[in-house]
């Protein structure tokens, strides 16, 4: 069942997310779509727990991955904004111990655009991916795999610790709730790192697919994606359990919705002000959309193209978005958040079902190639 709302010159999208559910093995999922500031797309449905069969409700949450990513990123680019954090300025100005290991004149700039070459974190004990101390003891040991500012990667196990502990060591507050002060809470998001009571009985279980490219490189011990992820805790089911939803992890523990996530892509694409609440300047949105590298990642292979905090578009890789100045970023299994200031479009997208392979998956697409065809653009 489906339930929600589309305007009527987006029903093309309201057609493509009932056929995922009908005929592209969606299990449960939401989608959310804003023009020009405005909610025009917010749908959902499916089922959200097979195991008991309980329906994706309204207020359905899910675990969307490395969406979280670029929500630090936010964090930190609001400091930046605020005249706290210089983007030229080395990380170690703020976090002394940041400076070991050959580490002491990577900038901030290079950290939030993945030139600081600091994707593993080799020091760290096996299974201690969600104590945040720990993480922050590696990464302050930890040197750099290749000459920083040479060469761009996907930090996909670092980048939320990296981007956290400078919030903290900058304002004090922990990132969680540094994201939920001053975005959450201000702009009415339901999307938060580290959750409660209340927000546990409201998620939906990721199901992992078999065909995870992500997954199955995780792991491996031997690949890229299995050292970097070597601290993750290897119990059955780890991102269903306590521990990750109520830890901060903000590499890949955000959960919430497509209804939170296109709502603050909304106010990006807007440049940084939707129903009057403005949250970041447009000059440093048009700074993080700025391409800092396109080529293949140094992680993963796959090519890429990096703002501040943000993928940018490059299919097919990464596939969202048509014009060039389109930025948002993905989440292993499919979820999506993106916003594009010349369409002035803000999308997202927030299933429990994994995709296969190594790019948004089918059901995804389908949705913002019909999000488009609704503009006339597809």
């Amino acid at each position: 069942m489906i339930e929600g709302t589309a305007n009527d010159r987006f029903s093309p999208v309201a057609d493509a997310f009932a056929r995922n559910l009908a005929e592209r093995g969606e299990v449960g999922a939401a989608v959310c779509v804003y023009e020009n500031g405005r909610k025009v797309v917010d749908l959902w449905g499916g089922i959200a727990d097979p195991a008991t069969g309980r329906a994706w409700e309204q207020d359905t949450i899910v675990c969307m991955m490395s969406v979280g990513k670029a929500m630090a990123a936010l964090c930190v680019l609001q400091l930046v904004d605020r005249g706290r954090i210089e983007l030229a300025a080395p990380v170690a100005r703020y976090w002394p111990g940041f400076a070991q290991a050959g580490k002491a004149d990577i900038t901030v700039e290079q950290l939030l655009a993945g030139l600081a070459a600091l994707i593993y974190a080799e020091h760290a004990p096996a299974g201690s991916m969600m104590d945040w101390d720990a993480q922050v003891a590696a990464l302050e040991i930890q040197a750099p795999v290749w000459a920083p500012g040479t060469r761009g990667a996907y930090h996909s196990m670092t980048a939320g610790v990296l981007f956290g502990e400078l919030v903290r060591r900058v304002d004090g507050r922990d990132v969680a709730r540094y994201w939920r002060e001053e975005f959450a809470d201000r702009l009415g998001l339901d999307y938060r790192f580290g959750l409660d009571d209340e927000a546990i009985a409201r998620v939906a279980p990721l199901i992992p697919n078999p065909g995870s490219a992500t997954l199955n490189a995780i792991a491996d011990p031997e690949s890229k994606l299995g050292k970097a992820w070597r601290p993750m805790p290897r119990t059955p089911d780890f991102f269903n359990s306590d521990e990750f939803r109520r830890g901060i992890f903000p590499s890949a523990n955000g959960h919430g919705n497509a209804r939170a996530i296109a709502r603050i892509y909304a106010l990006l694409a807007a440049g940084g002000t939707l129903d009057g609440v403005q949250l970041l300047s447009p000059e440093i949105l048009a700074d993080a959309r700025r391409v800092r590298w396109d080529e293949p990642c140094g992680l993963t292979e796959r090519p890429f193209r990096y703002g501040l905090g943000f993928m940018l578009n490059k299919p097919p890789a990464v596939n969202f978005g048509r014009g060039a100045d389109t930025f948002g970023q993905p989440g292993a299994g499919g979820s999506l958040g993106f916003a594009d200031p010349q369409a002035r479009i803000a999308f997202s997208y927030s299933p429990n079902f994994m995709c296969s392979g190594a790019a948004l998956g089918d059901r995804c697409d389908a949705l913002i190639a019909a999000t488009y065809q609704s503009l006339g653009t597809g």
